[in-house]
C-alpha cells in the first residue's frame, strides 16, 4: 500500500436507531417543556383574570339601581280605617304590621299584605276632642305627641311583642302611652293647638305648639324616676316663646333640644334658640326656597333639614359653625329636580329618603352620596303618603283615595356614587367639604363616609417615601457590587443582602412600630443629622482617599475597597449622635421634636410616614437591589472592554454604556419595588397611626389601600355597601398595580429598543 494515500475521513451515519431515539426524545421534550410553559403563562394569566372578574362580582351591585315591585305577584290595594285621611303610616321591623292613624283619632294595626285587622285603638284624650295636630318624634323611637282641639296633648307609640309559640312568630301590636295615658293641657289662653313639635332626650322631654294666632308655647318636661313604681314621671313647665311673623307649617325640634325651626309655607325659616327654655331667642330667619314649600323633614340624626318645593326642587340645610365659633344654616347640595310638588318620607337607619309627586311618581335619594338612585311611576293617582320600613326593604304607600298598597323595595347601596367615593362631600359637623374615609362609628345616627381619596393617598404616599429612601440606595449599591466589586467579595454581599428580602414583613412592622417610632421621636434630630453627615462625611473620605499616592492605593486590591469605606460609615454614624446633640442645642432649643410642632406649627405623629420610609424602604431595598445588580453585570464585557480600550475612564464607561444597555433593568427593578412598596400591608398597617388623612407631612400618618382592607374586612357586614366598598379598594390597587406595570413594560421595550444595538 502506497504510504502517500490519502485516508478518507470515516463517513458519519445519523440515521442510526440510537441518533433517531435521541432525536425523537428530545423533540419531545422540547414539546413537553413548551407546552408546560404555555400552560403555567395561561394559568397565570387565567388566575389574574378570575381574580379581576371576582372583583368585579363583587364591586358591581354597588352601582345598582334601586328597584320596586308589587309585594305580591301584582299590585293589591286595600283600605284601612274607612275614608279618613292618615295623620301617620308606619311598619315594624319584620314588615309584617302596618300601624295607621286617622284623622279621627282611630289606631289600626294592620297586615301589610293584605290590610287584615290585627288590633284597633283610639286616641282617647278624655274628652269629645277631636285631633288638630300631629307630631313624630322620630321613626327610630315611634314615640309621637297629638294634639286635641281643646289644648290637650297626650304621648303614645306603638310596640310590637314577638312571641314564638309552636316556633311560629307571632307580633303582637299595641298602642302604649310610655309617660302616662293622663293628657298634658296647653293654658286655655293659648286656644287651639294648629301645630306640634316634640323631641325626647333622655332627662328632658320637650313639646312646642303653635297656634293660628302665630304663637308659640314650648312645654319642658322634666323625667323623674319613681324608685317604688319605676314609672318616669313628668314634671311640667310651660314657657312662651317669640312670636312668628308668619304661619308656620312646620315646626322641627333638633335632638339636642337647642334649636326650634318654624318654617312656613313661603319658604322662610325662623330658627329660634331653645338652649335656655326660659331665655330663648330668636337666632336667625333663612329663605329656604324662591318657590313656596310642599314638605320639610329631619334627615336621620335631626341635623339635616330635606327641603321639597312646588315645583320640585329638593335641597339640603344643615347648622354649621362659621370662623368666629358662630352657628348658622348653611346651603349644603341641591337633588335633581322632580315634577311638582313633592311629599317627603325619611329612610329609618341610613341618610336616605323618598319622594312621592302628585302624578304618582316615587324618587329614591342618597342624602350623604346627593344622588337620585331611582325614579320610577308607581300609581296612576297621586301619592298622599309614604311610609319606609325600618330596614328600607318595603313601604306602604296611600294614594289619594285613601287605599295602601304594600311595596318590595331593593335599594341595597344607595350611599355610593362617583362623587361620594371621590370627591369633595360637605358631610354633617364638618366647616367644609373633605375627603373623608369613616366607615363606622359608636351611634346608629352615624354617616358613613366611603370617600377612597384619602386611602388612595396614603398608598401612595407610604410608597413614594419607601421608594425615596430605597431607590437611591438599591441601585448605587447594586452599581458598586456588580461592577466595582471584586468577584470573590459579591459572592458573598450580593446573597447577604438578598437574603433580606426573606425577612417576614410583619418583623419588620413590628419592630419599626415598638422600637425605631419610639427611637425616631426620641432622636429626631440624630436622623437628620445622620442623613447628612453620613453621605457628605464618605464623599469626604473618597476625595482624600483618591489624594492618597497610588502606590500606598495599589496595596489594597482593586474591587476591596468597600472594606474602608465600611468602618468609615460606621465611624460617621457614631459621630452624628454628639453632632447632634450640639445642633439640637442651639439651633432647636434642646428638643426639635417640640421646635417642629410649636414654632413650625407641623403635627407629629409617633408613628409617621418617615418612620414608614425606613421601614419599609428596608423591605424594598433587596428587591430593587437584586433585579439591578443582575441588569449591571448582564452587560456583555466586550462592551466594557471595548469602551475602555477606545479611552474612556471607567466612570465615562458605566455612565456612557453600562447604564444605558442595562436602563431596562434597572427601571423594571424600580417598578417592581414600586409595586411592592404600594402592595404592603404589614409594616403600614403597625408602623402608622392608620389615620386616612390626605396630608404629604413626613411626621403624619396615613391609611393605604391594603392595610384598609386588612383591618376592617374581618368587621364588615357580607354583602354590606361597607364590605362591597372594600373590594372596590381592592380592586382599585389590582388596577393601579396592573396599569403601573404595563407602563413599565412598554417603557422597558422602549429602552430596550433604543439601547439594543449598543
Amino acid at each position: 500500500m502506497n504510504d502517500n494515500t490519502p485516508i478518507s475521513a470515516p463517513e458519519l451515519d445519523f440515521e442510526t436507531p440510537a441518533l433517531r431515539r435521541n432525536r425523537s426524545l428530545r423533540a419531545l421534550k422540547d414539546r413537553f417543556t413548551t407546552v408546560s410553559v404555555g400552560i403555567g403563562g395561561m394559568s397565570v394569566i387565567v388566575a389574574i383574570l378570575l381574580i379581576f372578574v371576582y372583583l368585579t362580582y363583587e364591586v358591581v351591585p354597588l352601582f345598582k339601581g334601586a328597584d320596586i315591585e308589587p309585594w305580591g305577584n301584582e299590585t293589591s290595594f286595600y283600605q284601612v280605617g274607612g275614608n279618613a285621611s292618615s295623620l301617620h303610616l308606619s311598619i315594624e321591623e319584620q314588615n309584617e304590621v302596618g300601624f295607621k292613624i286617622s284623622s279621627d283619632g282611630e289606631v289600626n294595626f294592620f297586615a301589610t299584605e293584605n290590610g287584615q285587622i290585627k288590633a284597633t285603638d283610639r286616641i282617647d284624650f278624655g274628652t269629645q276632642e277631636r285631633i288638630s295636630a300631629f307630631a313624630l318624634e322620630s321613626n327610630v323611637s315611634r314615640l309621637f305627641a297629638v294634639a286635641g282641639d281643646q289644648g290637650t296633648i297626650l304621648l303614645a307609640k306603638p310596640e310590637y311583642e314577638i312571641t314564638y309559640p309552636d316556633d311560629q312568630r307571632l307580633i303582637t301590636p299595641s298602642l302604649q302611652y310610655p309617660y302616662g295615658e293622663e293628657a298634658i293641657n296647653l293654658p286655655v289662653a293659648f286656644g287651639t293647638p294648629s301645630l306640634l313639635a316634640v323631641r325626647d332626650a333622655e332627662e328632658d322631654l320637650i313639646i312646642v305648639a303653635a297656634n293660628n294666632q302665630h304663637e308659640l308655647a314650648l312645654i319642658h318636661l322634666t323625667k323623674e324616676e319613681n324608685f317604688i313604681t319605676e314609672e318616669v314621671e313628668l314634671e311640667a313647665e310651660l314657657l312662651a316663646l317669640p312670636a312668628l311673623s308668619s304661619m308656620p307649617f312646620r315646626l322641627l325640634i333638633s335632638p339636642d333640644q337647642r334649636w326650634l325651626m318654624a318654617i312656613d309655607k313661603e319658604a322662610n325659616l325662623t330658627i329660634i334658640d331653645i338652649r335656655n327654655p326660659d331665655q330663648s331667642s330668636l337666632h336667625a330667619v333663612h329663605k329656604l326656597s324662591a318657590n313656596p314649600l310642599s314638605d320639610v323633614q329631619w334627615l336621620l340624626g335631626g341635623t339635616t333639614l330635606t327641603v321639597a318645593d312646588i315645583e320640585g326642587a329638593v335641597s339640603q340645610w344643615f347648622m354649621v359653625r362659621d370662623q368666629s365659633n358662630q352657628w348658622s344654616l348653611k346651603h349644603i347640595r341641591d337633588f335633581a329636580p322632580q315634577n311638582g310638588p313633592q311629599q317627603l318620607a325619611m329612610e329609618h337607619r341610613r341618610r336616605g329618603f323618598v319622594t312621592a309627586a302628585e302624578d304618582g311618581k316615587i324618587g329614591f335619594f342618597s342624602a350623604s352620596a346627593g344622588v337620585q338612585v331611582h325614579s320610577e311611576k308607581l300609581l296612576e293617582d297621586a301619592i298622599r303618603f309614604v311610609a319606609v320600613s325600618p330596614r328600607a326593604n318595603t313601604m306602604l304607600v296611600e294614594d289619594q283615595a285613601g287605599q295602601l298598597s304594600f311595596w318590595k323595595v331593593d335599594n341595597k347601596h344607595p350611599d355610593t356614587s362617583f362623587t361620594a367615593l371621590w370627591q369633595k362631600i360637605w358631610y354633617e359637623g364638618y366647616e367644609n367639604p373633605e375627603y373623608i374615609w369613616q366607615s363606622s362609628a359608636s351611634t346608629n345616627d352615624f354617616e358613613p363616609k366611603y370617600s377612597l381619596m384619602p386611602l388612595a393617598f396614603g398608598t401612595l404616599k407610604a410608597a413614594f417615601y419607601a421608594m425615596l429612601m430605597a431607590t437611591p440606595l438599591a441601585i448605587c449599591g447594586a452599581i458598586y457590587t456588580a461592577y466595582f466589586m471584586a468577584p470573590a467579595m459579591r459572592r458573598k454581599v450580593k446573597p447577604l443582602i438578598e437574603l433580606m428580602e426573606a425577612l417576614p414583613t410583619v418583623i419588620l412592622g413590628f419592630l419599626a412600630g415598638l422600637w425605631l417610632a419610639p427611637f425616631v421621636e426620641t432622636n429626631l434630630a440624630s436622623i437628620f443629622t445622620l442623613l447628612f453627615v453620613v453621605p457628605l462625611g464618605t464623599l469626604v473620605f473618597a476625595y482624600l482617599w483618591a489624594q492618597v499616592p497610588k502606590d500606598a492605593r495599589w496595596q489594597l486590591p482593586e474591587g476591596w475597597d468597600v472594606m474602608l469605606i465600611i468602618p468609615v460609615v460606621a465611624a460617621l454614624a457614631w459621630l452624628s449622635m454628639p453632632i447632634s446633640d450640639v445642633i439640637e442645642t442651639g439651633f432647636f432649643d434642646g428638643n426639635m421634636r417640640q421646635w417642629v410642632s410649636e414654632d413650625l406649627g407641623i403635627n407629629f405623629d409617633q408613628r409617621n410616614a418617615l418612620v414608614v420610609g425606613l421601614a419599609m424602604g428596608f423591605a424594598v431595598i433587596p428587591t430593587i437591589f437584586s433585579i439591578t445588580e443582575d441588569a449591571i453585570f448582564s452587560v456583555p464585557k466586550h462592551l466594557t472592554q471595548g469602551s475602555l480600550a477606545l479611552g474612556a475612564t471607567p466612570w465615562q464607561t458605566l455612565t456612557r454604556v453600562v447604564m444605558p444597555t442595562a436602563s431596562p433593568g434597572i427601571f423594571s427593578a424600580v417598578m417592581i419595588g414600586m409595586g411592592r412598596a404600594v402592595g404592603e400591608t404589614m409594616i403600614v398597617l403597625m408602623a402608622t397611626g392608620n389615620t386616612p388623612i390626605m396630608d404629604m407631612n413626613i411626621f403624619e400618618g396615613m391609611r393605604t389601600l391594603a392595610a384598609n382592607i386588612a383591618v376592617e374586612m374581618p368587621e364588615s357586614e357580607v354583602g354590606s355597601s361597607h364590605f362591597r366598598i372594600l373590594f372596590l379598594a381592592a380592586l382599585v390597587l389590582f388596577a393601579f398595580t396592573f396599569f403601573v406595570n404595563t407602563l413599565a413594560e412598554v417603557v422597558r421595550q422602549r429602552l430596550r429598543q433604543k439601547y439594543g444595538s449598543l
